[in-house]
Order: C-alpha cells, then structure tokens, then sequence
C-alpha cells in the first residue's frame, strides 16, 4: 500500500537536543577546534577595548568567524550571518546554541578596524609554529611566487588625474580631500588600520589613473585581457610539504622581483632555520637578487632574467648579447661584426661599466639593422663589476639540480595558488592594501591549518602553547634555536 505524506506535526518543546552529537567525529571543523587554540586573541587585543561601554562579542568567536568566511568562501558577512543559523556545525564550532543570539555583520568589519593587519600576522605566525612543531617545515628550501588579486573595485572607477572631468565626479573629490588631510599628517598611517609607507610606484599608468573606490589598486593588464584593478600576493613555500612560511600583499604593478629578501626573511623568522636554496621563476632572477642570495650564504636556483630578455631580442631578429665576446686581457668586447666595443662611463649606482664603440662606427656597419633598433646611437653593453662571479651564479642557475627545482616550484606554487581560490583568492572581499593582507594571511592560516590537520601530529594545547611562549620570549633576547626546544612538543 502507498503511503502518503501527512502535514508535519510541530513539537512545542523539543527536548535533549545537543549540538556535540550532531557533528560528526571527522568533520573539519571539529578537527580545527582541536588542532587551534583560539584563545590566544584575548590578550593580544585586550588593550583595544576599554572598560566602559557595551559588552563586545567575544575576541574568539569574531576570530572563528572570520575563519568560517574563507573556510567556506563566503560571499559576504551578511549572507554568513544569514546562513549561520542554519548551519549547525558553524553553530557548535562557534560555541553557540540553536536559540542563541546571531552577531550583527557589523561586528567583523569593526573588529577589523580595532584589531589591525598585526593580529592576524601573528594568528599566522602560530599556525606556522604549529607546523614546525609537527615536523612539516624543512626549512632549508623555500620556493617563491606571486599572483594577482582583483580588487573589489570596477574600473568605472578610475578617473584621469591629468583630465578636467575627474572634478565632475564627486567621488574623486571626496578622495582628493581624503588624500589632503592625509598628506597634512605627515602620511603616517593609523597603527589600527595595520598599513605601512610603500615606496612610490613606478609604473606610469598608475601614476596618472587612480580608482575613487579604491586608491591604493592599481590598474593592470593581465594577458590579453582588459585592464583591471589588482593587488599582489607573494608568497613562499616551504619545499617540504608545502606549508606558507611568507606572504605579503602588495601593489599590483610592482616588479615582485624587489620581494625576494623579505619572503626570505619572513620564513626565517616566522620558522627560526636558515634559507639554503631558493627557487623562484625568471622574473626574480636578476642581477640584484642573485648577489643578495650570494651574499647570505643562498644558492638561487632561479632562471636567469637576462635569458629570457635575449631570447626577446632573438624575437626582434637583434642580437643577444650573448654573441658579444668579452676579451678579459683588453677589457674589451669584440661584435659580431668584427668591431671593438671600449669602456666608456661607470654606472656608480648599478655598479656596471658601459662599452661602446668609436663614434661613427655603429652607422656605417652593416649588420647595424640586427644590432640595434636605436635611430642615432649605436650599441651599448653593461658590464657589472662583479661579472666573472655572476657568470658563474647564473651558470649554477642552470644545472641540472636547479632546473630540477624549478619545476618542483612549479607543482608547489601552482598547486598552492590553485587551491587559494577555493578561499577567494582571486577576489578581494574588502578594499585598501591592509584589508587585503588580511584576507592573504586567513587565506594562508586555512591552507596550513588543512596541511596540519593531514600530516601533523595530535599536540596537546598546553604543549603549543608553551612552545610558542618559549619561542616569543627566547626571541626577543636573540638566542632561539629550534631543535632545543622541540622536545616540549
């Protein structure tokens, strides 16, 4: 016989309801609950807040809340209220019961304001400690990359700094008295907002074109694509699981090679081991980051920028400079030509010498049309002080171990970048460069946090938490050395 369905019967009272077993033993926020300790927020944002006045949501649980947004890359705060009560794992991870009061969306973006970038690199810090501990960070090798982040910010916004028409829109007017008041306190930015002075940008565009939603993105063309308004995320990777070690937000027109020394520096602080090897791609292989990497003692197995500007010029049917031979004894180069190229000026600033030939001889050559695309001049090489140590950096740069780097650094960056936009990578959720960092920095906590819940070793809390102590204390008197203190966990 068929059965029918009959009108459901409403319970007035509905009795031994308990969140705890309505969340299964492997659910992953179960398992973060237990890997993370939250607690920590208390006092690190204790001096925000002041002894009178209306009670706040706790530190906590705005803290697992900002998680549960990339967690789940939500679109926004206020659908994550809207779905929060009907979801009751987010209930029971968050602490709450089914008739429990649901935070206004206004908390996240006030806690934002009061708390600053600080709190969340330091939330970041832990989770990377927490992974040393566990034995996933080798840190001998780190890999380095970046990637574009669009703006919350369409391009209707852009207005021409040059142009008479930005006045009539009275957005841009709003801005430039924003700018003003700006620029009459010294350009020192609020220690809440988390936000540092950036040295000026270079690129042209973005000298001109600003946007009056969001000033601090740039417009940039990715690809054949239309130009858009982006930041930049670099990052560093830790070559043995791949936990982030590093990871800043920047403009999105710099030049990322100018990152390298900070994302090295970052991981060796944030993991207390000494960088042996890095490995990035050809945009931070120039002449710069190679002898920095010399000079701290790193092998730098990246390719070589200056390949892959004479292939460019191989393109152009112009001879790369590789086919310029040097003559060590005369200090001179010889073209393909035949002619001899001299020294003329030394550049003090790039350290590099300059070679040219005597005047005249560039415009009666031949070969002139496959050497040069100059109308008057001829052509001129550069020559850095330090060229035979450099010749044999970029050689080293091409052996086989690097190469073999190489595409490693493939499959560990692409895939971490890859797995980033499953939490909203590509899209900023909020506008200005400090707000940014911070979706960066959650963004990172959730990928190590997934990478500790796989490989990592159950840790007691109170054990955690004494490493990290111990490790914040000993680090301020300059003496931590890691593998001492490993026994603790």
């Amino acid at each position: 016989m068929m059965g029918h369905d009959k009108p459901p019967q409403h319970s007035l009272f509905y009795t031994g309801i308990n969140l705890e077993k309505r969340v299964r033993r492997e659910h992953i926020l179960r398992r973060v609950a237990q890997s993370v300790d939250f607690e920590f927020v208390y006092g690190e944002v204790k001096e925000r807040y002041g002894y009178n006045g209306n009670v706040s949501v706790a530190p906590p649980v705005i803290l697992k809340l900002m998680l549960l947004l990339v967690l789940y890359n939500v679109r926004s705060e206020r659908e994550l209220m809207a779905t929060l009560p009907e979801r009751l794992d987010w209930l029971w991870f968050l602490g709450l019961d089914l008739d429990s009061e649901i935070p206004d969306h206004s908390v996240l973006s006030k806690a934002r304001k009061r708390w600053g970038v600080e709190l969340f690199r330091k939330f970041f810090e832990r989770i990377v400690w927490q992974c040393v501990a566990n034995g996933l960070v080798d840190g001998s090798k780190l890999f380095c990359d970046s990637s574009l982040v669009q703006a919350d910010a369409s391009c209707n916004s852009v207005v021409d700094r040059q142009g008479l028409r930005r006045y009539l829109n009275p957005a841009y007017r709003e801005l430039e008295k924003r700018l003003e008041e700006q620029s009459k306190s010294n350009n020192q930015p609020e220690e809440k907002d988390g936000s540092r002075d950036d040295p000026p940008r270079q690129n042209v565009v973005n000298q001109r074109f600003i946007s009056t939603t969001d000033p601090e993105a740039s417009v940039v063309r990715k690809g054949q694509g239309k130009a858009k308004l982006h930041y930049q995320t670099h990052r560093g990777i830790d070559g043995a699981y791949g936990v982030i070690t590093a990871t800043v937000v920047g403009p999105g027109d710099e030049n990322e090679a100018h990152r390298l020394r900070e994302l090295i520096e970052a991981h060796q602080e944030h993991t207390d081991h000494q960088v042996e090897v890095v490995v990035a791609d050809s945009k931070y292989g120039t002449t710069a980051n190679f002898f920095d990497c010399h000079d701290h003692g790193i092998a730098a197995h990246m390719p070589v920028l200056k390949q892959t500007q004479d292939q460019q010029e191989r393109r152009r049917k112009i001879f790369p400079e590789s086919q310029f031979i040097y003559d060590p004894h005369s200090d001179t180069y010889k073209c393909p030509a035949g002619q001899t190229l001299t020294k003329r000026k030394h550049w003090v600033e790039r350290k590099a010498f300059e070679y040219v030939t005597a005047k005249g001889v560039c415009q009666q050559c031949s070969l002139r049309a496959q050497c040069t695309q100059s109308e008057s001049g001829g052509r001129t090489l550069k020559r850095h002080e330090r060229q035979e140590l450099l010749d044999r950096l970029r050689a080293h740069a091409r052996s086989a171990v690097a190469r073999r780097d190489i595409r490693v650094r493939q499959h560990f960056m692409e895939g971490s970048f890859a797995q980033a936009t499953r939490f909203g990578l590509k899209r900023a959720h909020w506008r200005g460069q400090w707000r940014v960092q911070i979706q960066d920095y959650l963004i990172a906590i959730v990928q190590n946090i997934e990478l500790l819940i796989a490989h990592g070793r159950p840790q007691p809390r109170v054990a955690v938490a004494l490493l990290i102590s111990l490790k914040k204390s000993v680090l301020r008197a300059g003496e931590f050395r890691f593998g001492r203190y490993q026994s603790f966990c």
